[in-house]
């Protein structure tokens, strides 16, 4: 028999352990690929908490993943790919076949469907793979193909247009390449945080204006600098989302990408006067991944890094956990 390690946690909140996991063969439509790298995102911890519904556990986290692969379909062994949150379709529910596989039904998510990344191996159905570009190292493209799709994705999916001013709530796994991103597609680049720890990083990575979140009201801040079109939120707070809403201008997004249980503070009133809207966005599809990396490429976009070995999983989850990682904790095979 032969086997792989893998990152297992055995029931909810308990200590992540290296052990060693069965490699079987892949089913149908599926193929088992060689992990290189995989991000440690913010969701793990919702997941590693057993915050969502209908989960097995041993778990296996991670689903911001990087891979040498199989041969299936149009990939041959050692083609390199990747695969974020959307880990695979099951193209028969009507969401599937509108072509909004984002939303399938049977949407399969890598550590709660099946084990995801904090692994040697890992195996995804076929449809899940996103090509990476010979530009990125596979410890870069992993942070892409979830945090990066989620961020770009969400940004040319709203109705800000370039020069428009746009807001990134939040500056870290998430927000430092949301703020990349607004800023090489063309916005006024507002950057929000906590603090002026990160004022200068914000403008580093392309901020135009930096708002500290703790001097005062956001709005009011907003507004003086002559209110935004859209506010991306990445931070898991609904309080800090709602308390930007008052900057919007008419017709104004605040797009929710951060994950949170709480209940948005926000009345009717506050939407229906300025017609303003409030959108959750879930990441993209693997063709979504791929025009992710390729603008990346493109425009020199990259996640900030901090890379350790699969062995110093636990070290390097306690390092997001407690907000040290700077910006993106990747975890190297």
């Amino acid at each position: 028999m032969s086997t792989h390690q893998a990152v297992h946690v055995q029931s909810a909140s308990a200590a992540l352990k290296l052990v060693d996991v069965e490699t079987t063969s892949p089913p149908r439509d599926h193929v088992r690929l060689a992990v290189s790298a995989c991000g440690i995102w913010g969701t793990d911890r919702a997941f590693i908490s057993g915050a969502f519904p209908d989960m097995a556990w041993p778990l296996t986290p991670g689903h911001e993943i990087a891979e040498l692969g199989a041969d299936v379909h149009n990939y041959v062994v050692g083609d390199r790919v990747a695969v974020g949150w959307f880990g695979g379709h099951c193209g028969k529910c009507i969401p599937c076949r509108k072509g909004d596989f984002i939303h399938c039904q049977n949407l399969q998510v890598p550590s709660w469907q099946y084990p995801g990344g904090y692994a040697e191996s890992v195996t995804v159905p076929a449809n899940a793979l996103a090509r990476i570009p010979d530009e990125l190292s596979l410890a870069e493209a992993a942070p892409i193909g979830c945090a990066g799709v989620t961020t770009y994705h969400a940004l040319r999916e709203s109705r800000a247009v370039p020069g428009d001013r746009v807001a990134i709530l939040g500056i870290g796994g998430l927000g430092h390449l949301g703020v990349q991103f607004a800023r090489a597609m063309g916005f006024e680049t507002i950057a929000i945080a906590r603090g002026l720890d990160k004022s200068d990083d914000a403008r580093a990575l392309g901020a135009h204006r930096y708002i500290d979140s703790t001097a005062g009201d956001v709005s009011e801040a907003l507004r003086g600098l002559g209110g935004v079109s859209v506010v991306l939120g990445t931070v898991g707070s609904a309080s800090a989302m709602a308390e930007t809403v008052g900057g919007l201008l008419p017709r104004g997004e605040l797009i929710a990408i951060g994950v949170t249980a709480e209940p948005l503070p926000i009345s009717p009133m506050q939407l229906i006067v300025p017609g303003l809207s409030v959108t959750g966005h879930a990441s993209g599809t693997a063709r979504d991944v791929e025009e992710t990396m390729q603008f990346a490429v493109q425009s020199g976009v990259r996640a900030r890094i901090q890379e350790r070995p699969l062995d110093q999983a636990a070290e390097a989850y306690a390092a997001m956990e407690q907000g040290r990682a700077r910006y993106r904790m990747v975890l190297t095979v």
